[in-house]
């Protein structure tokens, strides 16, 4: 990796949770986060690299969970990923390669071939872990994002002081 990325973008069923659906018998859906993944965002912000979610499914669980954590760019609903981070891409003025990217699904292929920076779970199927730069340790909501981001950060160098301003941070707040 040859510089901070200027945005990453993430993928979240499989990413940031387990890619499980549970149903309860009034037909409410529910998602599992890992706090972990949150600490990614934050970590991001700190260096200003703005985040963006690119999910296929539409659901007001996630859309409550990216509002929460103030994720800066946030598309549901989405069919051609690729298509949709062009036009961002071309509304921030950069290009593929100073994007970074975590997914883990067929769905995904497609960006993650065209980031400059790629990542999957560690249980993505192997064609998909096959085509990243990076693959997590962890495993999708088990805080697969921030290890991305922590990677990101560490190979540019800077996690030390990110690290450094979050506890600085936290402890100002408190």
């Amino acid at each position: 990796m040859k510089a901070l990325p200027k945005l990453i973008i993430t993928d979240i069923d499989g990413v940031w949770t387990d890619g499980s659906m549970y149903y309860d018998q009034t037909g409410n859906e529910l998602k599992r986060f890992h706090t972990y993944d949150s600490a990614g965002v934050l970590f991001a912000k700190i260096v200003n690299i703005p985040i963006a979610i690119l999910t296929g499914e539409t659901t007001e669980i996630v859309n409550r969970r990216a509002t929460k954590l103030k994720v800066d760019y946030f598309f549901q609903g989405v069919k051609n990923k690729v298509e949709i981070a062009q036009k961002l891409i071309d509304q921030l003025h950069i290009n593929f390669d100073e994007c970074a990217f975590i997914g883990d699904d067929i769905n995904d292929i497609s960006l993650l071939q065209k980031v400059g920076f790629s990542g999957s779970t560690a249980n993505a199927p192997e064609y998909i872990k096959d085509k990243v730069n990076f693959v997590t340790t962890k495993k999708g909501g088990e805080g697969a994002f921030r290890e991305f981001v922590e990677y990101i950060l560490n190979a540019n160098g800077v996690f030390e002081q990110v690290l450094e301003k979050a506890i600085f941070n936290n402890e100002k707040s408190n």
